[in-house]
């Protein structure tokens, strides 16, 4: 099995790469964000997952493990081939996948081509619990100042949490489902920092959470 490629850029086309290994072409099917970081003529390393069936065999690229890890997490959902598993690593990408999970903002899938409100909602509860089994890059839940806190207790982060409902309330605001969870799990490391050992009310949650999107509409 090939796991990886190093070579030079041959060619680009629609969906897929020509990589010149030492004189043999290999093409390589990949994400439109894997292919944009792409340059003809430049020297480059893929991580290649094999595909073998009876009628052919079939190489896809990936910029990196995660989105490798993602691919093939991707395509152990019912009705998410290939094609559709690199359609949704074309327009959101490994952190924003994790962070759209965590948020359960089915959005992050149905965006991509392939992909209705039926398979999102698919997706969104098989991929539920999964995302951390294997290495699909990011850090946590989340990533970044937006990470939820580890040690946060469940009650506060479960259906029906604090961070759920604080979540909810920004929703009916008007604002999206992802750019709400980010703000609260923001603002729930602001208060961790800031010392906090209990549990967080929702009203200082929401009071902290719209603090955030105010200066992020702002920039």
């Amino acid at each position: 099995m090939i796991a990886q490629l190093k070579g030079t850029v041959d060619q680009l086309g629609d969906g897929f790469v020509l990589l010149d290994v030492h004189g043999v072409g290999y093409r390589v099917f990949a994400s439109a964000k894997c292919l944009g970081r792409l340059v003809i003529g430049q020297a480059v390393t893929l991580q290649i997952e094999t595909h073998v069936r009876e009628d052919h065999i079939h190489l896809y690229g990936f910029s990196d493990s995660g989105e490798r890890g993602w691919f093939t997490l991707l395509t152990t959902v019912q009705g998410v081939g290939t094609k559709v598993a690199l359609a949704i690593l074309s327009v959101s990408s490994p952190d924003e996948l994790l962070r759209g999970l965590a948020a359960q903002d089915r959005t992050v899938f149905a965006r991509a081509n392939g992909v209705g409100p039926k398979l999102a909602a698919r997706l969104l509860s098989e991929l539920k619990g999964k995302a951390g089994t294997i290495s699909l890059g990011g850090s946590g839940a989340v990533t970044g100042d937006t990470a939820i806190p580890a040690d946060l207790p469940q009650s506060a982060v479960g259906g029906g949490g604090v961070l759920e409902d604080a979540v909810s309330a920004l929703v009916n605001l008007g604002y999206r489902r992802l750019e709400a969870f980010d703000a609260c799990g923001a603002a729930l490391n602001e208060l961790k920092a800031a010392g906090a050992e209990s549990e967080p009310d929702q009203s200082t949650l929401i009071r902290l959470a719209l603090r955030r999107l105010g200066k992020d509409m702002g920039r």
